[in-house]
């Protein structure tokens, strides 16, 4: 019997199929678009002076979300273009953040546009967080409280704690 006799047939169709669809799916790309959908058109007709609450609302919509400390001063429209590579993480390619303040009139103060330069990318310390303090291990962590802290108090004992003063 030969060597070939004895390896499946099937076995090299098989791992070619899988490859393939692995690498199918490995290099999909993936486009999202979040947020509000800008017309340019539409957001340079809104004027400092000249609109107001409601004529921005008409032409714009409803805000992404309002200012919280300003009471509802501030209008922000938000728009994020995505793209990510399969299972990667999703890194933005375009950015749109229109803040229109309103004064306390209700008329348009300022219309301010930016794009990703307010894009800030964030990177993670590893797999441990910096913390001020001491480095103390597992064990040290878990008993190092122990004789450190006075005694319950008996019935003639006095003290007690800051907490629950006797």
């Amino acid at each position: 019997m030969s060597v070939a006799a004895c390896r499946p047939r099937g076995l090299p169709v098989i791992l070619l199929a899988g490859t393939a669809l692995l690498m199918s799916t490995g290099c999909s790309r993936i486009r999202d678009h979040k947020g509000y959908v800008v017309d340019q058109t539409l957001i340079d007709t809104v004027q400092p002076g000249i609109d107001n609450r409601d004529s921005v609302a008409k032409t714009l919509g409803r805000p992404s979300f309002t200012g919280e400390f300003d009471g509802d001063r501030s209008w922000y429209y938000v728009s994020r273009d995505t793209r990510q590579l399969a299972f990667g993480t999703p890194r933005p390619v375009a950015q749109t953040v229109l803040l229109v303040r309103f004064d306390p009139a209700g008329n348009v103060a300022s219309v301010e546009k930016s794009g990703l330069e307010k894009v800030v990318k964030i990177h993670p310390d590893g797999d441990k967080t910096p913390t001020l303090g001491r480095n103390r291990g597992f064990f040290a962590e878990l008993f190092g409280n122990i004789g450190r802290v006075g005694g319950t108090g008996g019935a003639g004992q006095a003290g007690g704690t800051a907490d629950n003063p006797k």
